[in-house]
């Protein structure tokens, strides 16, 4: 098994995540859901909406594991953009009591799987065949990620050290398949190992080298805004999701 599908692993991660998540949603007067989040085009309501409702996305996904029927995270890219509208527009006690209680039905149904089910194949609101086991580690991004978005003082640097670096794993592999890529190696100032980016792992040649702090880095990748002002020049990225 690879890191992202370690259950002893990503589950703890997951529920610290979800935890700090709720932190930094606790800060928020009710007038506040109704400002900007970091996120272009989204209110901190439109974030806290997202995260609810892919609780719920991520939950059917466990029922595919567990019962063996297929239900999709969402029937359409629709669909999941008026869930998200629709939900952004409630008032914030509402709001606030839906991020908690659907992340903690996903965590109980996450608890329900047994080993044969973890292993059972299911597919990724992108199409990707995945194993149940990857569950945990792509509600692991949504909640460590998103509590940066809600701009209450969380930061990428509030990430362990461990979910960073399989997320560097994760975001130049999906990068590096995607037109426009650019080629660089990701060299943080904080570890001691690199990550290609771009295919810069198999092209002979020099390649110019990014080196900031990891949490910086995935920053950058993820398309974090706040790190779309790095200390030294880059090219753009696509877009990760």
């Amino acid at each position: 098994m690879t890191g992202r599908h370690d259950i002893s692993v990503t589950l703890p991660w997951l529920r610290e995540g979800t935890t700090h998540l709720l932190s930094q949603v606790a800060k928020l007067t009710d007038d506040e859901f109704r400002t900007p989040s970091l996120l272009p085009g989204w209110t901190r309501g439109h974030v806290i909406a997202h995260v609810a409702r892919n609780a719920e996305a991520l939950g059917r996904l466990v029922d595919w594991a567990r019962t063996g029927v297929e239900s999709r995270m969402y029937s359409s890219a629709g669909q999941r953009a008026d869930e998200i509208a629709r939900t952004a527009a409630e008032a914030a006690p509402i709001l606030r009591q839906d991020a908690a209680s659907t992340a903690q039905a996903l965590d109980h149904s996450l608890a329900q799987l047994s080993d044969e089910q973890w292993h059972r194949q299911i597919r990724s609101a992108l199409g990707r065949v995945i194993p149940a086991a990857e569950v945990p580690w792509l509600r692991i991004r949504e909640v460590w990620l998103h509590a940066v978005d809600i701009d209450t003082g969380a930061t990428v640097h509030d990430i362990p050290a461990d979910i960073i670096d399989l997320l560097l794993d994760d975001v130049t592999t999906t990068l590096s398949a995607k037109p426009g890529c650019p080629c660089l190696v990701l060299a943080p100032t904080d570890r001691e190992r690199a990550w290609a980016l771009g295919g810069a792992g198999q092209h002979a040649g020099p390649h110019p080298a990014v080196r900031v702090p990891a949490a910086t880095t995935a920053g950058w990748l993820t398309g974090r805004p706040a790190f779309n002002d790095l200390p030294i020049s880059l090219p753009p990225l696509p877009a990760w999701l």
